[in-house]
């Protein structure tokens, strides 16, 4: 069985900052891989996936530069991908709308996992391709989707990345977008409140730059809030492994959330709002709290030490690894690929079976 998995041209697979579908996307190919699977990566030209790469456009081009240039050069992306891998693949794994124009032509079989919030317009797009397996990564996001063929598959992380940090230092950290649903404005006034300093990474778009300026950038002293900017591997491991807690006060719901397992895999607990997948990510008491509200969140702050950090280490590992995760995606593959050797089959016996009765 061989799988072609597709991400955009945009970022590269793993990114080396922002970008948590291209981590999806690294981690299911090498996980498959590790398996002995068959797997071809499309992506651009610097990544380093540790599986089959191939690509179109050489350079990573983040954030995007016209809506659309980007659209067209993804366009072509995904049409050569698709093209390239057409004769050879059992199973095309989309990660990017553009691709599932293609998804009406009989061939491979089509998987594509929703990596956004619920959109009424996407939803009604998706429903024009019934042949196509979806995969939500939350229940939550499941039951926003009316569509034929969807299921669950819950993100998941090689645990090995990341070190378990038993000793804590006295600080919150807050990892993830520089946007308002994110809602580092809620960060700062829980810092503010408990009097514990907090310590920021995250990409600031230019879309949400004005945000930036007006509610986060006036607080930051270095000392009691500090913006320590993008984060890759090694910086997420050293701040959310030294934090007694990750701060997660989000204003939307949250389609998954990987920042809330990466901290849970250093052995820091989550303090989160309600919303989306938060539920499904976050056990009450075990890995974090779910606080409705900011005096909620202050009070929370208070018991993170009583957490073991080997325990919330534990919950990541039990139900968010990269292993899991795999396994999942694999069983869908192959339920697929017997699926179409089971129409084969019967549409041969028909063609016996009607020229018999010639």
């Amino acid at each position: 069985m061989r799988v072609a998995l597709i991400a955009s041209p945009f970022i590269s697979v793993p990114p080396k900052r922002y970008g948590g579908t291209e981590l999806f996307i690294a981690q299911l190919a090498e996980g498959l891989t590790r398996l002995g699977g068959d797997v071809v990566v499309y992506a651009n030209g610097e990544s380093t996936v540790r599986a089959e790469l191939r690509w179109l456009y050489k350079n990573d081009e983040w954030p995007i530069d016209g809506e659309l240039y980007s659209s067209l050069k993804e366009m072509n992306h995904t049409s050569w991908a698709i093209h390239d891998c057409w004769n050879s693949a059992d199973v095309i794994h989309l990660n990017n709308a553009p691709g599932l124009g293609f998804a009406r032509r009989r061939g491979p079989h089509w998987v594509y996992t929703v990596h956004h919030p619920h959109l009424a317009a996407l939803s009604d797009f998706y429903g024009n391709f019934p042949m196509v397996e979806f995969v939500c990564i939350s229940r939550f996001q499941q039951s926003k989707e009316p569509l034929k063929r969807v299921r669950t598959i819950h993100h998941g992380i090689d645990m090995r990345c990341y070190k378990l940090e038993r000793r804590k230092s006295g600080y919150l950290s807050f990892l993830g977008r520089i946007a308002p649903v994110k809602g580092l404005h809620n960060a700062i006034e829980i810092s503010r409140r408990t009097g514990v300093p907090l310590k920021i990474a995250g990409e600031v778009q230019p879309m949400f730059r004005s945000y930036f300026d007006a509610k986060i950038k006036p607080h930051l002293d270095g000392k009691q809030i500090e913006f320590l900017g993008e984060a890759g591997l090694a910086l997420k491991n050293e701040l959310l492994g030294n934090s007694m807690a990750m701060l997660f006060p989000i204003e939307w719901d949250e389609p998954f959330g990987l920042a809330m397992i990466e901290s849970m895999a250093t052995g820091t607990p989550v303090i989160a709002f309600p919303g989306g997948s938060v539920a499904e990510v976050v056990k009450e008491g075990v890995s974090g709290w779910i606080c409705k509200g900011l005096d909620a969140a202050v009070a929370c702050v208070q018991q993170a030490a009583s957490l073991e950090p080997a325990s919330v280490r534990a919950w990541a590992e039990e139900n968010f690894s990269v292993q899991r995760m795999v396994q999942d995606y694999l069983a869908l593959y192959r339920e697929l690929c017997d699926e179409i050797q089971i129409d084969e089959e019967v549409a041969e016996g028909s063609g016996v079976e009607g020229q018999a009765a010639a």
